[in-house]
C-alpha cells in the first residue's frame, strides 16, 4: 500500500507558538514512516507560511525558520487536486496532501481558521474541523451549547471592552470571590487570573482584555481539575481520566509546563464508578460540540461528586509529558498507535473505531 503524505502544520501567529514547535516535534518523531510520509509546513511568529524541509530537530529549538530550509508555501483552494503551492523563484512547484495535521494551540491555529482552509480545499483534516474548533475555543458559547446536554457548567458572566468597571464589579458581587476571569478565547492560560477579592479585578480584566476583545468572569469551583483523552469519531475511545493536584493557586502556563508545583496522577485518585461517570460526561461532551478525531475535555469534580464542565482542547499537547498521550498510553495506547489512529480517522471518517489496525 502507497505511503499517505501528511502535512504536519506548526509554529503559528499565537501567544502559544512555543509549545506548538514541541507537540509538532514529538509528533513527527514518532509517525510510522513505514506508512506516511510527513510534509512539514512551518507559520512563523508574523504569519507566514513556509515548506519546511530540514532537521526536524530545529523544529524544537526554533531554528527551523531559515532561508536554506525554508520555502515559501501556500495551500491550494482547488479541490480537484490537494497540493501545497511552493512558490519557488521558476515558478510553482506542487506537492500533493493526503492528509492535513494542524499541530497548532490558541489563535490562528487552534480556533477553526486553518481548519476552514483545509476544508475549503477539500483536504481531510486530523482532528476537529471548523465548527468544534471555533466552539470549543470560545469558553462562553462552549459552555451554553454543553448545558443545553445536561452537563453542569460554572456560573459566568461575559465583558466587552464598552462594559464599565462598576458594572464588572456588581456581577462579579454576585459570582462571588474568589473567581476566574479569563479571555474568551485564548489558550494554555495565558491571561487567566485568579481573583480572590474586589481589588484585584480591574487588572484582572484588564490583562484578560490583552489576549481577546471580549473577557469571562467564572465562578471558582472547589475541588479538583480531572481529564479526559477522547478518540474517535462516532465510536469513541477515552483514555484513562487523569488528576491535576495542586500545591497553591492554579493551572497556570508555568504549571501546565514546568510541574514545579503541582502533580498529574494518571489514573485519577478516584473510585471506578465516579471514573466512568467522568468518561460518560466527556463522550456527551464531545459530541454536542462535533469533535471529531480527538480532543481533551477538561472537567471538575467537586467534593460532593458532581461534574462540571471547564473546557476541551481541540489540539492538546502533545509533548513528551502532556496529558493526552498519557492518558491513553495508561489505557494502552502508545504515541505511535495513537497518531496512526488519528490520521485514519481523517482517512475513513465514517469508519467505527477499532476496525483498522493502528
Amino acid at each position: 500500500m502507497s505511503k499517505l503524505t501528511i502535512a504536519v502544520i506548526f509554529g503559528g501567529c499565537s501567544s502559544e507558538y512555543g509549545v506548538s514547535l514541541e507537540s509538532a516535534y514529538a509528533v513527527i518523531s514518532h509517525m510510522d514512516t513505514d506508512r506516511y510520509i510527513p510534509l512539514m509546513i512551518g507559520i512563523s511568529r508574523q504569519g507566514d507560511w513556509f515548506y519546511y524541509q530540514g532537521d526536524v530537530e530545529k523544529i524544537a529549538g526554533d531554528t527551523w525558520c531559515n532561508e536554506n530550509d525554508c520555502i515559501p508555501a501556500a495551500v491550494s483552494p482547488e479541490r480537484r487536486e490537494h497540493n501545497l503551492l511552493l512558490l519557488e523563484k521558476g515558478g510553482v512547484r506542487k506537492l500533493p496532501i493526503d492528509v492535513a495535521f494542524p499541530v497548532l494551540h490558541g489563535k490562528n491555529g487552534e480556533d477553526g481558521t486553518v481548519q476552514a482552509l483545509f476544508e475549503l480545499a477539500g483536504i481531510p483534516i486530523a482532528g476537529c474541523g471548523l465548527l468544534a474548533s471555533a466552539l470549543c475555543m470560545d469558553k462562553d458559547r462552549a459552555h451554553k451549547l454543553v448545558s443545553t446536554a445536561g452537563v453542569a457548567v460554572p456560573a459566568a458572566v461575559v465583558l466587552r471592552k464598552e462594559t464599565e468597571m462598576k458594572d464588572v464589579l456588581k456581577q462579579a458581587e454576585k459570582i462571588g470571590y474568589p473567581l476566574f476571569v479569563k479571555p474568551v478565547k485564548a489558550g494554555s492560560s495565558f491571561g487567566v487570573t485568579k481573583v480572590t477579592d474586589r481589588t484585584e479585578l480591574p487588572a484582572a480584566v484588564s490583562l484578560a482584555f490583552e489576549y481577546d476583545d471580549t473577557v469571562i468572569v467564572e465562578e471558582n469551583i472547589d475541588g479538583f481539575e480531572v481529564g479526559c483523552a477522547v478518540l474517535g469519531n462516532e465510536e469513541l475511545t477515552v483514555g484513562e481520566v487523569d488528576e491535576i493536584e495542586l500545591a497553591d493557586g492554579f493551572f497556570d502556563f508555568t504549571e501546565k509546563y514546568t510541574l514545579k508545583t503541582s502533580a498529574i496522577h494518571v489514573p485519577a485518585r478516584i473510585d471506578s464508578r465516579t471514573a466512568e461517570q467522568i468518561r460518560e460526561t466527556a463522550k456527551i461532551i464531545y459530541k454536542t460540540l462535533d469533535c471529531r478525531g480527538f480532543a481533551r475535555v477538561d472537567m471538575f469534580l467537586t467534593p460532593s461528586g458532581e461534574i462540571i464542565f471547564n473546557e476541551v482542547n481541540t489540539i492538546p499537547g502533545f509533548t513528551s509529558h502532556s496529558r493526552y498521550p498519557n492518558m491513553m498510553k495508561a489505557a494502552g495506547m502508545s504515541f505511535e498507535q495513537i497518531i496512526s489512529a488519528v490520521i485514519e480517522l481523517a482517512v475513513y471518517p465514517e469508519t467505527r473505531q477499532g476496525s483498522h489496525k493502528y
